[in-house]
């Protein structure tokens, strides 16, 4: 074939390539199309070069002609493409790569080179200052750093402190960008360490929720973390993973108006009460470890409860004692709408609320229940 048949028979390729289908034309058209992009006129010697080129694509199996005049390109020609496209989709990744990389490179040296300036700018200030302090350009006044200041811009690691906007920036799963949360499901035997520990050391504060009287534990806490990426760490990762034998519950905790002031607390770690010791967290056992019990009280405060827990499973725990459930009301987070591992139970009798109180401290569904009078 010669040169000027080679340089038709790939504008025929082209062609076809660049019809509607991506393969295929209508043989009339594609040698209009053909003709037109190598620059020939369409005659009867352009024509006949046409016809040659056609054959000897055909002879080479990268095209076929059907009866009805329609021209295709063969598979093994369409292969060759498809080959083709993504050998330059990899290129253009590959120069994308480059250029980016290059650009980043770019931009590092220019943060060192302005470093530097900076650097050498500053010394030069200072000289200026030590010189002369009223040729201060803009007149202000050194600040004086202390080691408070130091010890204030970082945490026990070592770790700078985020700054309020950095540490609730919103974030994927914590669009509000909160920083406090609820933990619940607690065992009693948990400590600051421990919680943190399996938080993945991200805890700054700890608030145990207790009785404000007794300081009995009841099993949750509130929970402050660095920043909004880890509360979103913890609510989607560690939320019902298991410390000490216990799936613990972590949610949001968002604060309402007016608890600013008091939240974070000024102490890494503070409980609302002191806690007791006999009996453990929990507070004891027996009737004996609950308070004053009020005149004719028919109704128990419910605590430390499983998640489990239902209707039919608490008045079968106080049928053991024969004391009859009138009624009982789950506690749930109004957030949320989640368990909170509370209730109160109503008796029919005063009787029967001192024998369901015998239970305080006795296993119910692998938990010590803790029990209460409530009024």
């Amino acid at each position: 074939m010669g040169g000027a048949e080679t340089s038709l028979a790939e504008c025929i390729v082209s062609a076809l390539r660049g019809s509607d289908d991506g393969k295929s034309m209508e043989l009339k058209s594609l040698r209009s199309r053909s003709l037109k992009s190598s620059q020939m006129d369409v005659d009867k010697s352009s024509k006949k070069q046409f016809k040659s080129a056609v054959k000897q694509l055909e002879a080479d199996e990268r095209i076929s002609l059907s009866a009805d005049g329609i021209v295709k390109l063969s598979k093994s020609e369409r292969s060759k493409d498809k080959s083709s496209k993504k050998k330059s989709k990899k290129r253009k990744r590959e120069s994308k790569g480059k250029i980016e990389g290059a650009t980043r490179e770019s931009k590092k040296s220019k943060d060192v080179e302005d470093e530097i300036k900076i650097g050498s700018n500053a010394e030069v200030g200072s000289e200026a200052i030590e010189h002369d302090d009223d040729e201060n350009d803009d007149g202000a006044e050194e600040p004086v750093e202390n080691e408070e200041d130091h010890q204030s811009e970082q945490d026990g690691d070592g770790e700078s402190e985020p700054s309020p906007a950095d540490k609730n920036k919103p974030c994927r799963n914590n669009p509000q960008g909160i920083t406090r949360l609820f933990v619940g499901n607690l065992p009693f035997a948990v400590t600051e360490e421990t919680l943190n520990a399996h938080m993945k050391g991200c805890v700054t504060h700890i608030k145990w929720i207790t009785d404000k009287e007794t300081g009995k534990f009841y099993g949750s806490s509130f929970v402050e973390v660095r920043n909004s990426k880890d509360a979103a760490i913890c609510v989607k990762e560690i939320n019902q993973t298991q410390l000490m034998g216990r799936p613990i519950k972590i949610n949001y905790a968002p604060m309402r108006a007016g608890e600013e002031k008091d939240w974070p607390p000024r102490s890494k770690v503070i409980t609302g009460g002191k806690v007791a010791n006999s009996g453990g967290q929990a507070g004891g056992s027996g009737i004996k470890a609950l308070k004053a019990k009020p005149d004719g009280c028919c109704k128990l405060f419910l605590g430390n409860l499983s998640y489990e827990i239902d209707d039919d499973g608490i008045t079968k725990f106080f049928a053991g004692v024969d004391a009859e459930l009138k009624a009982v009301r789950w506690l749930f987070h109004q957030d949320s709408g989640d368990f909170k591992g509370c209730g109160f139970a109503d008796f029919w009798n005063t009787e029967a609320c001192e024998k369901a109180a015998s239970l305080n401290g006795k296993t119910l569904l692998g938990r010590p229940i803790r029990i209460d009078w409530a009024e």
